[in-house]
């Protein structure tokens, strides 16, 4: 069984980090700060719990101010950057959030601290409730930072604008009108960086959840640029293209009229336990006179606690099928439970999509892990 992801917060790391606290202010206690953090519901904490309880713990051993507080951790995580370099250290998310938690009645102080801790940590999360509570700084804000000499905080101006960050506070205005954000955008999908590129798509994606016309009409502009952009725009419609929008497929090349490509024999288990792997395979063939462009996916319906159905969209692959080329494609899907999703016994449908459209389906039973 996969380790935990609550469990990131382990004592090593956390006894390096009040080394380096200390190290960046001598009145810290580092004995009182981990007695602070390891009580006695520590265990029974979940991820997001223990996050905030560190960021708690860590503001109760620090100064009785909050700007003197903050110093502290701004000049840590300066440490932390001149050791290590700059990173999106997952394991220390608990200083931005102790920015979030105690720091949004001062943005004159907290929203620059947060360009810093971005560097070491990101502050994605952390940037929402100043989203929401100062639309007027934040938004030229956002756009400012998007001209940053740091890839992480240029990474910042996009992901903690998205309209739809998962896991983090929405923001309805954005959602509504999303034309703040394009300026930023704009700047940015032609960053040198990967991992900025990246975040602009996955901003373009979610605009395109409310606004799909909007989110089209950027992509045709950007199309054609360059490669890097291609897969911007590629990774951005990709909501899109597994609802099977006409016009986003259309960008790619792949037609809606499907006739002539024959998917058949689809093989999968009539019953799968929890826990387990569901394999699967199927075979596609052009029968057409002509070379067809085709987007394969899987879809799985899968049964929520409520006893609804949740459909799942997974890309299998995109491929050019030459007149008469037939391909035998086998796939596989873990059935394990895992942070973002929770599975539920009881049936399931399994759906095999060519250009957005189900050609074969199976139903499939999850059962309960077998017992020892």
């Amino acid at each position: 069984m996969a380790e935990p992801l609550k469990n990131i917060f382990s004592r090593p790391l956390l006894e390096g980090f009040a080394h380096t606290v200390h190290a960046a202010w001598k009145p810290f206690d580092q004995k009182d700060f981990l007695h602070r953090v390891f009580d006695a519901g520590w265990e029974q904490r979940e991820l997001k719990q223990r996050m905030r309880h560190i960021a708690i713990s860590l503001r109760a051993a620090l100064p009785a101010t909050y700007p003197a507080a903050l110093e502290v951790v701004v000049k840590t995580t300066e440490k932390l950057l001149a050791e290590r370099g700059e990173s999106m250290a997952f394991d220390h998310c608990f200083l931005p959030d102790f920015v979030e938690v105690f720091g949004t009645e001062d943005p004159d102080r907290s929203v620059p601290a947060l360009a810093i801790i971005t560097r070491w940590c990101s502050a994605e999360f952390a940037i929402r409730p100043f989203l929401l509570q100062y639309p007027e700084r934040m938004y030229p804000q956002m756009l400012a930072w998007s001209a940053h000499d740091s890839e992480m905080v240029r990474r910042l101006a996009s992901e903690g604008f998205r309209p739809r960050l998962p896991w983090g506070m929405g923001i309805p205005a954005l959602k509504r009108d999303p034309s703040p954000i394009l300026p930023v955008l704009e700047k940015l999908k032609t960053d040198p960086s990967e991992t900025v590129r990246r975040s602009v798509a996955n901003n373009l994606n979610d605009i395109s959840k409310d606004h799909p016309a909007l989110a089209l009409d950027m992509a045709r502009r950007w199309h054609g640029q360059n490669p890097a952009t291609d897969r911007l725009v590629r990774h951005a419609l990709r909501g899109l293209l597994k609802k099977g929008h006409a016009e986003a497929l259309a960008q790619f090349g792949f037609e809606q009229d499907v006739s002539g490509i024959v998917l058949e024999n689809l093989s999968a288990p009539d019953a799968v336990a929890l826990g387990s792997v569901l394999e699967f395979s199927f075979s596609v063939k052009n029968t057409a006179a002509e070379t067809r462009q085709i987007r394969l996916e899987y879809g799985i319906d899968y049964l929520t606690g409520s006893g609804k159905i949740s459909p799942k969209v997974f890309k299998i692959k995109e491929m050019l099928l030459a007149p008469g080329q037939a391909e035998l494609i086998k796939r596989h899907q873990r059935l394990t439970d895992f942070t973002t999703r929770k599975h539920y016994p009881g049936a399931h449908r399994l759906r095999i999509l060519v250009n957005g459209k189900a050609v074969l389906e199976k139903g499939f039973v999850l059962d309960e892990p077998a017992t020892t």
